[in-house]
């Protein structure tokens, strides 16, 4: 091969497709190829084993070099938010994850997603019923992307008259994480940089006010939490709120997408899901090991010298741990290049596992099942109108830029 494999997996010519590149790793469990670069792990156990490893670091800090990391860690410069607790460990981590989970989910806050079932079936209405053009519908434009984003923007309390601000910024800072090969890299960061100051900005404003005027939002309750292990900082608040609006919605636009194209592809299984509303919930689980909205995660790092499959990962190493590998297995599930809603063992790392498991899941899950249900039952004989569709640049979060679709109507 002229191309390494690891820069074949962020070519985004290989994006569309990228399982033959992955069912070619796992023939190597551990692939490094040399240098200060990563140690890719691509096979179901080993990943699973390393993400319970508490050899392993999500602090970048421990990373001995980056010289040779085609996914290097974004730079911290001035006015940098500190690192959300995604990339800390234990026992920051605990504390900042316990934290965000007061007023989110159990045991303190056993019905707040739930709870949210009527509002975020009203907004998939509404975007269902603006849609207007059946002949031509881009799902990510007017559906994927909005949805999401309007439900983080509720969920931490955002005003209704900001969320247009709020959705510029997401799209920004999510843009950013595109590695674009055209693009002026001092313009990207500049924009980037700015959309940061200035959502930082406006969350600060927002945090006082809330601490004046507490609602019964997600970031009332935190910036006025005075729990066992005391009230956050300002900037763990800030911090915390910018991963919850990044992380929150990015990963649930392309499980939606990726879901509905797979959907289109399969419409038997489409048609079942208009008939068998409760097919949703085996369906999305099934989605998010076939076609998983996180395909690796990058620069883990180890503490300690660990050996896997009989290789020795030195100590300060890069991890890439390729999840969507690891969920095509053939070791681990049966005949796993198959989309089966019914399959019955689907322990899959869609979602990550271990202490650093996906934060919003059950949220993700939810907003997932009544998308695709709510767009199976409404939309007449929907089909794609460009097959494979284009992809974005990023390989970490992969998903369609556009899914141009049509259908002959809209039903009520």
């Amino acid at each position: 091969m002229t191309q390494s494999l690891l820069h074949q997996i962020l070519d985004y010519a290989n994006r569309a497709d990228p399982y033959p590149l992955y069912e070619e790793l796992r023939r190597t469990p551990v692939h490094h190829e040399g240098g200060d670069g990563p140690y890719v792990i691509s096979t179901y156990y080993e990943i699973r084993s390393l993400l319970h490893d508490p050899r392993i670091s999500s602090d970048a800090r421990n990373l001995a070099s980056q010289a040779d990391d085609p996914l290097p860690e974004a730079p911290q410069g001035e006015g940098a938010l500190p690192p959300g607790f995604l990339k800390l460990d234990p026992p920051e981590h605990d504390r900042l994850r316990r934290m965000t989970n007061r007023p989110f989910g159990p045991p303190h806050s056993p019905r707040r997603v739930d709870g949210m079932r009527p509002e975020l079936h009203d907004i998939v209405t509404g975007l269902i019923d603006g849609i207007g053009d059946p002949g031509r519908i881009d799902l990510v434009e007017q559906f994927s992307y909005p949805f999401p984003v309007t439900v983080i923007c509720r969920l931490l309390g955002v005003p209704r008259e900001d969320e247009a601000r709020f959705h510029g910024w997401a799209d920004t800072l999510a843009a950013s994480l595109d590695p674009d090969p055209d693009a002026d890299p001092a313009d990207r960061g500049k924009g980037a940089h700015d959309a940061r100051m200035q959502l930082g900005m406006y969350l600060a404003g927002l945090i006082e006010e809330r601490r004046k005027n507490p609602g019964d939002d997600m970031l009332s309750q935190l910036a006025t939490a005075e729990g066992e292990d005391g009230p956050m900082t300002t900037m763990e608040l800030l911090s915390t709120a910018a991963l919850l609006l990044i992380a929150g919605h990015e990963t649930t636009v392309n499980l939606i997408t990726n879901g509905m194209l797979t959907l289109l592809r399969h419409p038997d299984v489409l048609e079942r899901l208009r008939t068998e509303p409760r097919l949703a919930v085996p369906l999305v689980e099934e989605l998010l090991r076939f076609e998983p909205p996180v395909q690796l995660v990058p620069q883990r790092t180890t503490l300690a010298d660990i050996e896997v499959r009989g290789v020795t990962i030195p100590k300060g190493a890069a991890l890439w741990l390729v999840l969507a590998s690891g969920n095509r297995d053939p070791k681990r599930f049966t005949d796993p290049d198959r989309f089966d809603p019914d399959r019955p063992d689907i322990q899959h790392l869609g979602l990550g596992s271990g202490i650093h498991s996906c934060f919003g899941a059950p949220l993700a899950r939810l907003e997932t099942q009544l998308a695709l249900s709510e767009l199976a039952r409404r939309l007449e004989n929907p089909r794609l109108l460009q097959d494979p569709p284009p992809y974005r640049q990023n390989a970490v979060l992969r998903g369609p830029r556009e899914l141009q679709i049509a259908c002959d109507g809209i039903r009520r």
